[in-house]
Protein backbone atom coordinates (compact mmCIF):
# COMPACT_ATOMS: atom_id res chain seq x y z
CA UNK A 1 0.00 0.00 0.00
CA UNK A 2 1.15 3.38 -0.57
CA UNK A 3 2.71 5.34 2.08
CA UNK A 4 2.03 9.03 1.36
CA UNK A 5 3.82 9.76 5.14
CA UNK A 6 7.10 8.98 3.39
CA UNK A 7 6.88 11.32 0.58
CA UNK A 8 9.18 13.98 0.38
CA UNK A 9 8.10 17.86 1.80
CA UNK A 10 8.96 21.14 -0.09
CA UNK A 11 8.15 23.94 2.41
CA UNK A 12 11.52 23.30 4.27
CA UNK A 13 10.39 23.68 7.75
CA UNK A 14 11.41 20.90 10.10
CA UNK A 15 9.02 20.12 13.40
CA UNK A 16 10.20 20.53 16.81
CA UNK A 17 7.96 18.18 18.43
CA UNK A 18 4.99 15.98 16.86
CA UNK A 19 3.09 12.87 17.74
CA UNK A 20 -0.15 12.10 19.81
CA UNK A 21 -1.40 13.67 22.79
CA UNK A 22 -4.51 12.53 25.04
CA UNK A 23 -3.48 8.81 25.05
CA UNK A 24 -5.25 7.02 28.00
CA UNK A 25 -2.90 4.15 29.40
CA UNK A 26 -2.79 1.90 32.07
CA UNK A 27 0.41 2.52 34.07
CA UNK A 28 2.13 0.61 36.47
CA UNK A 29 4.69 2.38 38.88
CA UNK A 30 6.66 2.08 42.02
CA UNK A 31 5.10 3.60 45.60
CA UNK A 32 7.83 4.01 48.23
CA UNK A 33 7.44 1.21 50.72
CA UNK A 34 4.62 -0.71 49.20
CA UNK A 35 3.86 -2.80 46.46
CA UNK A 36 3.62 -1.13 42.98
CA UNK A 37 0.30 -0.27 41.73
CA UNK A 38 -1.61 0.47 38.16
CA UNK A 39 -2.83 4.07 38.08
CA UNK A 40 -4.93 5.57 35.17
CA UNK A 41 -2.17 7.99 32.99
CA UNK A 42 -2.69 10.65 30.08
CA UNK A 43 0.60 10.13 27.35
CA UNK A 44 1.82 12.86 25.09
CA UNK A 45 4.61 11.33 23.36
CA UNK A 46 6.32 12.87 20.42
CA UNK A 47 9.59 12.82 18.51
CA UNK A 48 11.16 15.64 16.39
CA UNK A 49 10.59 15.33 12.50
CA UNK A 50 13.00 16.85 9.92
CA UNK A 51 11.87 18.85 7.01
CA UNK A 52 11.93 16.76 3.86
CA UNK A 53 9.90 13.74 5.66
CA UNK A 54 6.00 14.63 4.77
CA UNK A 55 4.74 13.04 8.27
CA UNK A 56 5.43 10.19 11.18
CA UNK A 57 4.41 7.40 12.06
CA UNK A 58 1.38 8.08 14.48
CA UNK A 59 1.03 4.05 15.07
CA UNK A 60 4.08 3.40 16.35
CA UNK A 61 4.07 5.55 19.26
CA UNK A 62 1.07 4.15 20.12
CA UNK A 63 2.43 0.36 19.47
CA UNK A 64 6.09 1.30 21.85
CA UNK A 65 3.68 2.43 24.60
CA UNK A 66 1.86 -0.04 25.02
CA UNK A 67 4.71 -2.26 25.08
CA UNK A 68 7.04 -0.51 27.44
CA UNK A 69 3.28 0.18 29.88
CA UNK A 70 3.43 -3.01 30.93
CA UNK A 71 7.31 -3.20 32.40
CA UNK A 72 7.84 -2.44 36.22
CA UNK A 73 10.19 -0.07 35.74
CA UNK A 74 8.58 2.28 33.20
CA UNK A 75 8.27 5.15 36.52
CA UNK A 76 12.12 4.58 37.04
CA UNK A 77 13.75 3.99 33.56
CA UNK A 78 11.74 6.00 31.29
CA UNK A 79 14.60 7.04 29.27
CA UNK A 80 15.27 3.58 27.67
CA UNK A 81 11.60 4.32 26.51
CA UNK A 82 11.95 7.76 25.24
CA UNK A 83 15.19 6.66 23.35
CA UNK A 84 13.35 3.36 21.94
CA UNK A 85 10.99 6.05 20.87
CA UNK A 86 13.40 8.00 18.75
CA UNK A 87 14.96 5.15 17.34
CA UNK A 88 11.83 3.50 16.11
CA UNK A 89 10.90 6.69 14.79
CA UNK A 90 14.25 7.61 12.94
CA UNK A 91 14.56 10.84 14.72
CA UNK A 92 16.87 13.56 16.81
CA UNK A 93 14.85 14.50 19.68
CA UNK A 94 12.37 12.50 21.41
CA UNK A 95 9.92 13.98 24.07
CA UNK A 96 7.69 11.21 26.46
CA UNK A 97 5.39 12.89 29.22
CA UNK A 98 3.03 10.63 31.78
CA UNK A 99 -0.04 13.06 33.44
CA UNK A 100 -1.85 10.94 36.56
CA UNK A 101 -3.97 10.91 39.55
CA UNK A 102 -1.28 9.86 42.37
CA UNK A 103 -3.55 8.91 46.15
CA UNK A 104 -1.72 8.87 49.22
CA UNK A 105 -3.31 7.45 52.72
CA UNK A 106 -3.46 10.30 54.71
CA UNK A 107 -4.66 10.26 58.68
CA UNK A 108 -6.32 12.90 60.07
CA UNK A 109 -4.29 14.54 63.29
CA UNK A 110 -6.27 14.18 66.39
CA UNK A 111 -8.57 10.95 65.34
CA UNK A 112 -6.54 9.39 63.34
CA UNK A 113 -9.04 8.23 60.77
CA UNK A 114 -7.68 7.73 57.60
CA UNK A 115 -8.22 8.26 53.89
CA UNK A 116 -6.79 8.71 50.19
CA UNK A 117 -5.63 12.17 49.44
CA UNK A 118 -5.49 12.66 45.66
CA UNK A 119 -2.67 14.59 43.80
CA UNK A 120 -2.09 15.71 39.86
CA UNK A 121 1.61 14.41 39.29
CA UNK A 122 3.49 13.87 36.05
CA UNK A 123 6.46 12.22 34.73
CA UNK A 124 8.36 13.71 31.76
CA UNK A 125 11.27 13.07 29.48
CA UNK A 126 13.06 15.04 27.55
CA UNK A 127 15.98 13.45 24.82
CA UNK A 128 18.28 16.17 22.57
CA UNK A 129 20.25 14.93 19.73
CA UNK A 130 19.87 11.27 20.13
CA UNK A 131 23.09 9.06 19.25
CA UNK A 132 25.27 11.66 18.81
CA UNK A 133 28.12 13.22 20.86
CA UNK A 134 25.74 16.27 22.72
CA UNK A 135 23.57 13.78 23.46
CA UNK A 136 21.27 15.29 26.44
CA UNK A 137 18.37 13.78 28.56
CA UNK A 138 16.32 15.28 31.12
CA UNK A 139 14.01 13.57 33.83
CA UNK A 140 10.94 15.65 35.45
CA UNK A 141 9.16 14.93 38.02
CA UNK A 142 6.13 16.47 39.20
CA UNK A 143 3.47 17.01 41.41
CA UNK A 144 0.62 19.38 42.39
CA UNK A 145 -0.05 19.88 46.15
CA UNK A 146 -3.22 21.64 47.88
CA UNK A 147 -2.39 23.14 50.88
CA UNK A 148 -4.01 25.88 53.55
CA UNK A 149 -2.88 29.60 54.14
CA UNK A 150 -4.11 31.75 56.08
CA UNK A 151 -3.19 35.65 55.92
CA UNK A 152 -1.38 37.28 57.82
CA UNK A 153 -1.99 41.02 57.55
CA UNK A 154 -5.53 39.69 57.59
CA UNK A 155 -4.55 38.25 61.15
CA UNK A 156 -2.71 41.64 62.28
CA UNK A 157 -5.55 43.81 61.50
CA UNK A 158 -8.93 41.81 62.30
CA UNK A 159 -9.97 42.46 65.84
CA UNK A 160 -10.80 38.15 65.53
CA UNK A 161 -10.56 35.62 63.04
CA UNK A 162 -8.30 36.09 59.66
CA UNK A 163 -9.25 34.82 56.14
CA UNK A 164 -7.74 31.64 54.92
CA UNK A 165 -8.05 29.82 51.47
CA UNK A 166 -6.56 26.62 49.54
CA UNK A 167 -3.62 26.80 47.55
CA UNK A 168 -2.08 25.29 44.95
CA UNK A 169 2.28 24.23 45.31
CA UNK A 170 2.94 23.46 41.61
CA UNK A 171 6.67 22.00 42.00
CA UNK A 172 8.98 20.60 39.23
CA UNK A 173 12.66 18.78 40.07
CA UNK A 174 15.24 16.80 37.98
CA UNK A 175 17.81 14.90 38.94
CA UNK A 176 20.64 12.49 37.80
CA UNK A 177 19.61 9.27 36.53
CA UNK A 178 21.60 7.17 39.11
CA UNK A 179 19.22 8.68 41.91
CA UNK A 180 15.49 8.53 42.87
CA UNK A 181 12.57 11.20 44.73
CA UNK A 182 9.67 9.81 46.14
CA UNK A 183 6.50 11.68 44.95
CA UNK A 184 5.46 10.52 49.00
CA UNK A 185 8.62 12.46 50.17
CA UNK A 186 7.59 15.58 47.40
CA UNK A 187 4.34 15.87 48.62
CA UNK A 188 5.52 15.86 52.52
CA UNK A 189 8.28 18.65 52.41
CA UNK A 190 6.12 20.65 50.28
CA UNK A 191 2.74 20.54 52.56
CA UNK A 192 5.19 21.41 55.86
CA UNK A 193 5.80 24.80 54.72
CA UNK A 194 2.13 25.92 54.61
CA UNK A 195 -0.03 27.63 56.86
CA UNK A 196 -1.70 23.95 57.41
CA UNK A 197 -1.87 20.80 55.20
CA UNK A 198 -4.98 19.34 54.09
CA UNK A 199 -6.93 15.94 54.76
CA UNK A 200 -9.73 14.13 52.87
CA UNK A 201 -11.54 13.59 56.17
CA UNK A 202 -11.77 14.98 59.12
CA UNK A 203 -13.41 14.96 62.49
CA UNK A 204 -14.79 17.75 64.73
CA UNK A 205 -11.24 17.69 66.89
CA UNK A 206 -9.65 17.67 63.50
CA UNK A 207 -11.43 20.31 62.37
CA UNK A 208 -10.82 22.03 65.43
CA UNK A 209 -6.74 21.51 65.37
CA UNK A 210 -6.36 22.57 61.76
CA UNK A 211 -7.99 25.50 61.94
CA UNK A 212 -6.40 26.69 65.04
CA UNK A 213 -2.56 25.44 63.60
CA UNK A 214 -3.51 27.05 60.31
CA UNK A 215 -4.30 30.64 62.66
CA UNK A 216 -1.07 30.31 64.38
CA UNK A 217 1.15 29.51 60.99
CA UNK A 218 -0.19 32.77 58.80
CA UNK A 219 1.89 32.62 55.58
CA UNK A 220 1.40 34.68 52.23
CA UNK A 221 1.97 33.12 49.09
CA UNK A 222 5.29 34.08 49.14
CA UNK A 223 6.04 33.01 52.43
CA UNK A 224 5.06 29.51 51.05
CA UNK A 225 7.36 29.47 48.27
CA UNK A 226 10.12 30.71 49.83
CA UNK A 227 10.02 27.70 52.60
CA UNK A 228 9.73 25.49 49.51
CA UNK A 229 12.74 27.10 47.92
CA UNK A 230 15.09 26.44 51.02
CA UNK A 231 13.13 22.67 51.32
CA UNK A 232 14.51 21.74 47.63
CA UNK A 233 17.29 23.78 47.64
CA UNK A 234 18.39 21.87 51.33
CA UNK A 235 17.98 18.25 48.89
CA UNK A 236 21.09 17.04 47.38
CA UNK A 237 20.19 15.36 45.09
CA UNK A 238 17.82 17.96 42.99
CA UNK A 239 19.62 19.54 39.68
CA UNK A 240 16.96 21.80 39.23
CA UNK A 241 13.63 22.73 39.84
CA UNK A 242 10.37 25.18 39.15
CA UNK A 243 7.85 25.98 41.79
CA UNK A 244 4.80 27.86 41.35
CA UNK A 245 2.27 28.60 44.34
CA UNK A 246 -1.27 29.57 43.27
CA UNK A 247 -3.66 31.28 46.20
CA UNK A 248 -6.88 31.00 45.44
CA UNK A 249 -7.96 34.14 47.25
CA UNK A 250 -11.19 33.67 49.64
CA UNK A 251 -11.80 37.29 49.60
CA UNK A 252 -10.78 38.48 45.85
CA UNK A 253 -11.65 37.54 42.69
CA UNK A 254 -8.54 36.79 41.75
CA UNK A 255 -5.21 34.70 42.71
CA UNK A 256 -2.48 35.67 44.71
CA UNK A 257 0.40 34.01 42.48
CA UNK A 258 4.49 33.47 43.01
CA UNK A 259 7.06 31.62 41.14
CA UNK A 260 10.47 30.63 41.30
CA UNK A 261 12.75 28.97 38.84
CA UNK A 262 16.37 27.80 39.96
CA UNK A 263 19.06 25.78 37.57
CA UNK A 264 16.80 25.55 35.18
Amino acid sequence: MKDVQKEKDSRGIEIQKVGVKGLELPLKIQRKNAEDITIYSVATVGVSLPAHYKGTHMSRFVEILNEWRQKKNLGLDMKRCVETVAEKLEAKCGYLKFNFKYFVDKTSPVTGVSAPMCYDCSFKSILENYGEEDEEYKFYLGVKVPVTTLCPCSKEISAYGAHNQRAIVSVKVTYPEDEHIWLEDLIKDVESCASSELYPLLKREDEKYVTEHAYDNPKFVEDVLRDVVLKLRDNEIIDSFEVECESLESIHNHSAWAYQAEGV
